[in-house]
């Protein structure tokens, strides 16, 4: 059990301008401080110096800061990712860390079907044409130049099976999907095929990413796996950059490996100027700006749910710990 402290908490939350929501006040007497975004190591230290909780979305919380923020008890992480935080330094201080969970059940799932179908359906290249003129130029009541597919009938192939890679499942299901999938732990769903990794790879039409960023998932799609793919194959990660090696995918798409890809996450982000992937001037390449967990229904029940999680730590009782 957590001891009531003998002072209120302070809790600061390092990033508010990433969460557009309505942060209600905890339930309990504190003092609270917000910054708009926090850069560098420096600043993060100093506006933690006195905090008993900090709220971080992205900004990193290592073992060289940890170390100096002895008063520090609770990192409430306003995401469901947790690669921004040092788990073990935090195990050996005795600070909880709590992250948030199933709010994207809807949001995410959506945004990787409407990629695939943007690609499936080339509404980039045809949208081009458009405002190029060439349509109303045809001596016909239609454009063709580029290649329709539907999405029945097609084999969806998931890298991953939590929360997300199910939801994904369900609606790749509704529009008539074969749904093959390759999971780290047993499935025993009567409606999936569970393939091997190589299987997936070879057999899928559209291949969709739904894992987390770790040392054994970092570039688990590469220049061999890629190759080991469909020429007529998508590849779709609205889940971490860095999964992917960034390189290996642009020459991919400039080469034809692959028939397209649709991303939401970059290897770092903001992204610098020179990544690979932003000098793709491509139709069958779609990027968003990691917004695919950003509706307005989500945000505000992540920032509930955000709340609740210190809520439950400040009674004792701490829910959704990570490490």
């Amino acid at each position: 059990m957590t001891a009531v402290p003998a002072t209120p908490h302070k809790i600061v939350f390092l990033d508010r301008d990433s969460l557009i929501a309505t942060v209600r006040a905890p339930a309990f007497v504190h003092e609270w401080a917000e910054y708009p975004h926090t850069k560098g190591s420096a600043q993060t230290v100093e506006r933690l110096q006195d905090a008993s909780i900090a709220i971080s979305n992205k900004v990193p919380l290592r073992a060289a800061e940890l170390a100096q923020l002895p008063q520090l008890k609770m990192i409430a992480v306003a995401a469901t990712g947790t690669d921004i935080i040092d788990l073990a330094a935090c195990r050996e201080r005795g600070i909880i860390v709590a992250n948030i969970r199933d709010y994207a059940r809807a949001t995410v799932p959506e945004h990787t079907l409407a990629l695939m179908l943007a690609l499936r359906r080339q509404l980039i290249a045809y949208r081009a044409d458009v405002e190029a003129g060439l349509w109303q130029a045809s001596e016909r009541f239609c454009l063709f130049g580029h290649p329709i597919r539907d999405l029945a009938g097609s084999r969806l192939g998931l890298l991953g099976y939590g929360a997300l890679g199910k939801a994904v499942a369900q609606l790749a299901r509704a529009f008539g999907m074969q749904v093959a999938v390759h999971n780290r732990s047993p499935i025993n769903e009567t409606d999936v095929l569970e393939v091997s990794k190589e299987e997936l790879l070879a057999t899928s039409d559209i291949l969709s990413l739904h894992l987390p960023l770790t040392d054994k998932t970092r570039n688990i799609i590469g220049a061999l796996e890629l190759a080991s793919m469909k020429p007529t194959a998508l590849l779709i990660n609205t889940a971490r950059g860095g999964l992917v090696d960034e390189a290996a995918l642009a020459h991919a798409l400039h080469t034809g490996v692959i028939a397209g890809a649709g991303f939401d996450v970059l290897s770092q982000e903001p992204p610098p100027p020179d990544n690979v992937l932003l000098k793709l001037r491509l139709p069958n390449f779609i990027l968003t700006p990691h917004t695919a967990w950003a509706s307005g229904e989500a945000m505000q029940k992540l920032a509930e749910q955000l709340i609740d999680n210190v809520e439950a730590f400040e009674r004792g009782a701490p829910t959704n710990l990570v490490g």
